[in-house]
């Protein structure tokens, strides 16, 4: 058992808390991306990861279309300081809404990029980057969904 010193608050992490944190920490090392958590009490990570996923339901024959806008642009927000990663989730049922998950550093860094050059240029087509018309939007609607990671595995 070790003890973690949190602010005031003070508490024992098992032998197995200690391993889940040193591979917490191992798989940030190697994806290249850095560690930003602190234990809390009551077992629950404070620091991680805001989720944003915007759930965009589209026609039914238009999800292939989605997904290749979202393939010729899906590294623009690489760099963006406090991005650590994206999936467009495909439903695989009847469902038309298609997912785009995106993980954050922190709510700053996400409002950040919402409001940054970068995000006004990955979010034209390459026709209106190089002067040409806009396409049709594939979607019927969207919206923006907010999360925290609260809990989970290292798998």
């Amino acid at each position: 058992m070790t003890d973690v010193t949190n602010g005031e608050n003070a508490m024992e992490l098992s032998a197995a808390d200690e391993q889940l944190l040193r591979e917490l920490a191992e798989r940030a090392r190697a994806g290249g991306r850095r560690v930003r958590s602190s234990v809390a009490t009551g077992g629950i990570i404070e620091h991680m990861t805001v989720v944003k996923i915007n759930a965009i339901t589209v026609p039914p024959d238009s999800g292939d279309e989605l997904a290749r806008r979202f393939a010729a642009r899906a590294s623009a927000v690489d760099n963006q300081e406090g991005f650590e990663g994206f999936e467009l989730l495909k439903p695989t049922d009847e469902r038309t809404t298609w997912l785009v998950v995106t993980r954050w550093r922190d709510q700053a860094s996400f409002d950040a990029w919402l409001n940054s050059p970068a995000f006004g240029h990955g979010h034209r087509s390459a026709a209106e980057r190089s002067g040409g018309e806009a396409p049709a939007p594939v979607g019927i609607s969207s919206e923006l969904w907010s999360y925290e990671v609260a809990g989970g595995s290292a798998g």
